[in-house]
C-alpha cells in the first residue's frame, strides 16, 4: 500500500474515490458538505430521499457526482456523533477500506481522519488509520493453492488533514503506523504458520535474518549453552519433543551507551500439546499460537528497529515444543530453574512458565530498567477478561500504569490484576520451592505470581495475552497484540506523542 498525506478541498482531488463521513441521521461531515455545496446539494438531497441514513457499518457509493474531479464519492455511515469515540473512528476506517478494495478503485482520498474523535488527535487518527488499513486488508492465504484474488485492489491512499500545519506531525505518525503495522503482519503471519514450519529452529532463522535486514545484534543459544546456564526448567519441558530449543536474544542500542535497556520477554512454544498431561483434541490445533509472545516480541523489535527508535531493547524468546514421548517430563517431577530454585511439575500443561522463569532470571544479566513479558500463559485469563483486554500484572505500579496508558492509546487495551502475596500459598509444594500450579482458583493469577518470585531485582509486568493474541471461528488467526500495546509503551518512553 503506498500512502500520502495532503491538505486540500476534497471536491478538488483528482482520485478514483473520495471517502466523507455521514452521521446519523444523514448529517455529513465537514469535507462531506464541503463537497455537497460544490456538487449543488447533490448528496444532501439523495440523503432526504432516504438513501442513506448514516448508520455504523452502512456505505453508499456515488458516480459522477457533479462539482468535483473525482470519479467516485463513497460515504461510510459513522452512527450518532455523541457516540462516536475510539471504536467507532477504527470501525468506520475498516468499513471504507474494505468497500474501497471491492469496488474497483485502484486510489482514494481518505476524509475520515479528518473526524474529530474525543480526546485524540490528529497524529492519533493517522496512525490509527494506518494499523486499519493494513488491519483490514491483511490476510494469510501462503498455503492455498488457489488465491482469493481481488480484481483491483486499492493501492494508494491518500489521508486527508485539516491544515497544511498538520503535515509534519501527520507524516511522523504515518511512519509510526507504518512500522508498528509491519510489525503486527510480521507476528500474524509467525502466528498464523502450522507446527511443522514454525518450530523453534525457524524462530531463530526469523530472528537471524533481522540482523542484517534491520541491524539488529541477534544470537540463538543452543541446548548445550542452556545446560551450562543451568536453564532445567525451560529444559524440562523439552524432553519429549525431536525439536531442539533454541533461546534467541536480540539486541537494538538505538539509546545512549550505558543507558539501561527494556527487555521483552515472550513465551516461543510452537506446539503445545500439553505434553503428558494431553490437552483435549479438540480446537488444539490453535496450540500453534502458543508462541504468539514470542511473535510479539519479534514484531516489536521490527516495528522499533524500522522507527529507529532512539532506546536501548533487548527482546528474549525461549522457544521450545511441549510433545509427549518416552523422555517427556513427568507429572511429579521436579527441576531445578537457573535461579537454583526448584519445581514440582504438577501439570506439564503449566509449562509456559517453566520456559519464562529461567528467562527471566537470564534477563538480570543486563540490569534492565523494567522487564516485560509476554505470554499465552492461562485459559483461566480468558474467563476472567474474554477477547477484549489482556491481563496485567506487575510489581511495581508505575510499571502498570505506563503499560495500562500504552494500551489505551493503541487501543491494545489490558487491565490490572491483583498480584497479591496472599495467592503465593497456592503455589507451596511439600518437596520443593514451589509447585508449577496452584490449582483452579485464580489460576492466571497464581500463575503471574509463579513468575514473580524470578523477578525480585528488576521492575517487571507479565501480560497475559491467551485471550487477545487469536481469534477463533470464521475470523480465525492470529492478531499481532499486543505489538501495538509494547510499541506505544516503548514510544512514549523516548518522549514521542502518542495520545
Amino acid at each position: 500500500m503506498e500512502f500520502s498525506i495532503k491538505s486540500g478541498s476534497p471536491e478538488k482531488q483528482r482520485t478514483a474515490c473520495v471517502v466523507v463521513g455521514v452521521f446519523e441521521p444523514r448529517k455529513l461531515s465537514v469535507p462531506g458538505e464541503i463537497i455537497n455545496q460544490a456538487a449543488g446539494n447533490h448528496i444532501s438531497d439523495l440523503l432526504r430521499r432516504g438513501d442513506m441514513e448514516g448508520k455504523a457499518g452502512t456505505t453508499l457509493l456515488l458516480h459522477n457526482v457533479p462539482g468535483t474531479l473525482c470519479d467516485r464519492v463513497l460515504l461510510v455511515g459513522l452512527g450518532k456523533e455523541k457516540d462516536f469515540r475510539e471504536k467507532e473512528f477504527r470501525d468506520a476506517v475498516s468499513t471504507a477500506v474494505r468497500t474501497l478494495n471491492e469496488t474497483g478503485a485502484f486510489d482514494a482520498s481518505l476524509t475520515l481522519t479528518e473526524l474529530p474523535v474525543k480526546k485524540r488527535d490528529m497524529s492519533w487518527r493517522i496512525r490509527q488509520t494506518t494499523l486499519m488499513v493494513f488491519e483490514t486488508l491483511y490476510r494469510f492465504d501462503r498455503y492455498k493453492s488457489k488465491k482469493d484474488e481481488v480484481r483491483r485492489p486499492l493501492r494508494k491512499l491518500t489521508l486527508s488533514v485539516e491544515s497544511r500545519t498538520d503535515l509534519s506531525a501527520a507524516e511522523t505518525a504515518l511512519m509510526q503506523g507504518q512500522a508498528i503495522a509491519a510489525g503486527m503482519n510480521f507476528a500474524k503471519d509467525l502466528g498464523n504458520l502450522p507446527g511443522n514450519v514454525c518450530t523453534p529452529t525457524y524462530l531463530a532463522e526469523q530472528a537471524l535474518g533481522m540482523r542484517k535486514e534491520h541491524k539488529l545484534k541477534v544470537e540463538v543459544l543452543e541446548r548445550a549453552d542452556m545446560e551450562k546456564l543451568g536453564m532445567g526448567s525451560l529444559l524440562s519441558v523439552t524432553l519429549g519433543s525431536h525439536q531442539p530449543p533454541k533461546f534467541i536474544i536480540l539486541r537494538h542500542d538505538g539509546g545512549k551507551k550505558g543507558e539501561k535497556p527494556v527487555v521483552l520477554v515472550g513465551k516461543g512454544v510452537t506446539f503445545d500439546t500439553g505434553g503428558i498431561s494431553l490437552k483435549p483434541g479438540p480446537e488444539m490445533d490453535e496450540m500453534k499460537y502458543d508462541m504468539c509472545g514470542a511473535a510479539s516480541v519479534l514484531g516489536s523489535m521490527k516495528a522499533i528497529a524500522q522507527m529507529a527508535l532512539p532506546a536501548n531493547v533487548i527482546g528474549l524468546i525461549p522457544t521450545v515444543e511441549n510433545m509427549p514421548g518416552g523422555g517427556a517430563s513427568r507429572p511429579g517431577d521436579i527441576v531445578t530453574s537457573m535461579s537454583g530454585q526448584t519445581v514440582e511439575i504438577l501439570n506439564t500443561d503449566a509449562e509456559g512458565r517453566l520456559i519464562l522463569c529461567d528467562a527471566l532470571t537470564y534477563a538480570e544479566r543486563f540490569e534492565p530498567a523494567c522487564v516485560i513479558d509476554i505470554a499465552t500463559l492461562t485459559g483461566a485469563c480468558v474467563i476472567a477478561l474474554g477477547h477484549v483486554a489482556s491481563g496485567l500484572f506487575a510489581n511495581d505500579d508505575g510499571l502498570a500504569r505506563e503499560l495500562l496508558h500504552a494500551g489505551q492509546n493503541a487501543y491494545d487495551r489490558a487491565w490490572q490484576l491483583p498480584l497479591w502475596d496472599d495467592y503465593q500459598e497456592q503455589l507451596k509444594s511439600p518437596f520443593a520451592d514451589m509447585a508449577n500450579i496452584g490449582g483452579r482458583p485464580a489460576g492466571s493469577i497464581t500463575a503471574a505470581c509463579f513468575l514473580a518470585r524470578y523477578t525480585k531485582k528488576y521492575h517487571w509486568a507479565h501480560l497475559d495475552v491467551a485471550g487477545t493474541a487469536w481469534k477463533s471461528g470464521k475470523e480465525k488467526g492470529a492478531t499481532g497484540r499486543p505489538v501495538p500495546l509494547l510499541t506505544h509503551f516503548l514510544l512514549a518512553r523516548v518522549g514521542a506523542q502518542v495520545g
